[in-house]
């Protein structure tokens, strides 16, 4: 409302000087940076991004009427000269090439702002308590104000580039969001779970594997190899030569510890009597002496 009220008043034109306009009304000047800097402050997310282009049109107001008083010397953003400097300026170069001098340029520009900026809170500080207070006369009141605005345009440029950057950010979330998705192809059948078992070599260990707890399914190699060749997992040729006996990989569920029994077993069937002796006195002393017997390193 009291934007709209200045405006209406035309309290500052493009034709004017600085010494024209009363030290009671240069507060008013700022009046679009601090609507920039309220915008800013708003918290739909949703609309994000016309906060932020309202922000920055405030901010560039700002910035323009300061320009038009010369109050500070500074430049304004890319994207917002006249059409007499847009002409002025130079061809664009390859976006992909960095630009030494503006980078450069730009850096020692924010050194610059920032060293004017701590000059300018010093001084509004030392300022501020006869201002406040009414005992400033019109020439330190009007001095105070000049300082203020010299600081909103330092802290006008910096938002800018920030909103800048944002703006960039959401461009480019926005134009994923509605970016076509890719073809995709087939969807993978579902494989089927396979639940463990135990595959052992003939019946006989199957019975016995079969007989433990907690009790697991077992199934001879003929047996495994039949199912698999009816689910159509593999074939005649995956076990070598028709004839030759199949070698099938153990399950998917099989531990090393039971793949070292079956091996062991199958080396002791093929063995000699002595080694089958040897084995069998090696499980009686299993028999009658619990893992961990004699181990006295704890104290136990």
């Amino acid at each position: 409302r009291a934007a709209a009220m200045v405006t209406q008043l035309e309290l500052f034109s493009e034709n004017e000087e600085l010494e024209e306009v009363a030290s009671a009304d240069l507060k008013f000047m700022l009046l679009p940076a601090l609507l920039g800097a309220l915008t800013l402050k708003q918290v739909d997310l949703s609309r994000r991004r016309e906060h932020l282009e309202s922000a920055r049109e405030h901010f560039l107001h700002f910035l323009k009427l300061c320009r038009n008083y010369g109050l500070g010397s500074f430049q304004l953003p890319s994207g917002t000269s006249s059409e007499e400097e847009a002409k002025s300026s130079p061809a664009p170069r390859d976006p992909s090439q960095p630009n030494l001098v503006s980078m450069a340029m730009s850096r020692s520009a924010k050194i610059e702002r920032y060293k004017q900026k701590k000059e300018l809170e010093n001084k509004l500080a030392a300022m501020s308590s006869s201002v406040e207070s009414g005992t400033a006369d019109e020439d330190q009141i009007r001095e105070f104000y000049i300082l203020q605005i010299q600081k909103w345009i330092g802290n006008s440029l910096e938002e800018i580039e920030s909103i800048d950057q944002e703006l960039v950010i959401l461009k480019s979330r926005d134009a994923a969001r509605q970016a076509p998705a890719g073809p995709r192809g087939p969807p993978r059948p579902a494989r089927t779970p396979v639940k463990p078992f135990i595959l052992t070599r003939d019946a006989a260990q199957a019975r016995v594997f079969g007989a433990g707890y907690p009790g697991l399914p077992t199934m001879t190699v003929d047996d495994w190899y039949e199912q698999r060749r009816k689910q159509g997992i593999v074939s005649q040729q995956a076990f070598g030569e028709p004839g030759s006996p199949p070698c099938p990989s153990p399950p998917a569920g099989t531990s090393d510890e039971e793949m070292q029994k079956q091996q062991k077993e199958t080396e002791e069937e093929e063995d000699d009597e002595e080694a089958l002796r040897k084995a069998r006195d090696w499980d009686d002393w299993k028999d009658t002496h619990p893992r961990g017997y004699g181990n006295r390193h704890n104290m136990g």
